[in-house]
């Protein structure tokens, strides 16, 4: 069977197609302002378009398929092992290490009836506005998704959004196409040591709506990626839920989509690891679907926050601090 380009996918007469090709075109978000590069105002520097052999590859990927995992109760998951090509996913990594910008965010939460600072142990970046909104090419910048003539309100969101670069918006688009599911979000996390990790917690948020899916990429180190069905309160007479704690060792270029009831009964987690591996570095690419401005606020406030800037550094090969003066 010939490989599908993502163009050619979009442009299938097919009905049941179709509704992907209506998606990503509702969804796409602001395209490039030249032909290499994706530039923004709230952008600290622009960030360059795909290489052409990476996106060569990548959009022939949008009829990939994926294993099922269905063998627990709800549980609903779809595991490409790999998605990314073994023959890019080494270049990938290393073109958006280096051309990405990421935050070292620190914020403070309620616990125990006390403030208590949170740093978050990996660096971390994010794009995208919820389904409420538009990004457009002209000014203003951002609009109501239900009437593009009219500009977002100044007290609508209290952060900047931001559009996702074509670098990642490319990888949006074809990830898409493949799941037949609609983003408008990507995060992307860094982990420079085995010692950066995330705890265990579930995506399920009121803002992504009900049953949302939310596609997770590995790219560079490979790490463990657990699940655990949350706690259930049994009521009188109810037999115990009989589940399995789940193991998936992510390799470069792996991706997991969590869909249906996963994200209500799931908790997932990137535990600590030692070994000269881990500390090679991972990014995890995760795009998911926010429904309202509460999801736009959340994701820029702890992915983003009101910290500096880093930039990976080749030759101190290491996240460090970036200002434009030092550009």
């Amino acid at each position: 069977m010939s490989k599908r380009t993502l163009d050619g996918f979009f442009k299938a007469s097919s009905a049941k197609k179709a509704p992907v090709e209506d998606r990503s075109l509702s969804t796409r978000n602001l395209e490039p302002q030249s032909s290499d590069v994706t530039n923004h105002p709230t952008f600290p520097w622009a960030v360059p378009n795909l290489p052409r052999n990476i996106a060569g590859e990548l959009e022939t990927l949008v009829t990939h398929t994926g294993k099922e995992i269905k063998n627990q109760p709800h549980l609903d998951l779809l595991y490409f092992h790999p998605f990314v090509p073994r023959t890019i996913e080494r270049e990938l990594f290393e073109f958006l290490r280096s051309e990405l910008f990421f935050y070292r965010v620190k914020y403070t939460i309620q616990r125990f009836g006390k403030q208590t600072e949170i740093n978050t142990p990996r660096f971390t970046t994010v794009f995208g506005i919820d389904e409420t909104s538009r990004f457009t090419a002209e000014l203003p910048s951002i609009v109501e998704a239900s009437d593009r003539t009219k500009s977002v309100s100044k007290s609508k969101y209290k952060c900047q959004p931001r559009p996702i670069p074509e670098c990642l918006d490319f990888l949006r688009r074809v990830t898409e196409a493949a799941t037949d599911t609609e983003y408008n979000f990507c995060l992307v996390n860094y982990y420079a040591t085995g010692n950066d990790s995330i705890s265990y917690h579930s995506d399920d948020e009121r803002f992504l709506g009900p049953d949302p899916a939310i596609a997770s990429f590995t790219l560079g180190a490979k790490r463990d990626f657990l699940m655990k069905h949350k706690p259930v309160a049994l009521k009188n007479g109810e037999e115990p839920l009989e589940t399995t704690p789940i193991k998936l060792p992510l390799a470069s270029g792996d991706m997991v989509l969590m869909r249906g009831p996963t994200q209500a009964n799931w908790l997932h987690s990137i535990p600590k690891r030692k070994g000269a591996d881990v500390d090679k570095g991972r990014i995890n690419i995760t795009l998911r679907r926010a429904m309202t401005p509460a999801g736009t606020e959340n994701y820029y406030r702890y992915n983003v926050g009101d910290g500096g800037v880093y930039r990976w550094s080749k030759e101190k090969k290491a996240m460090l601090p970036w200002s434009a003066a030092g550009k």
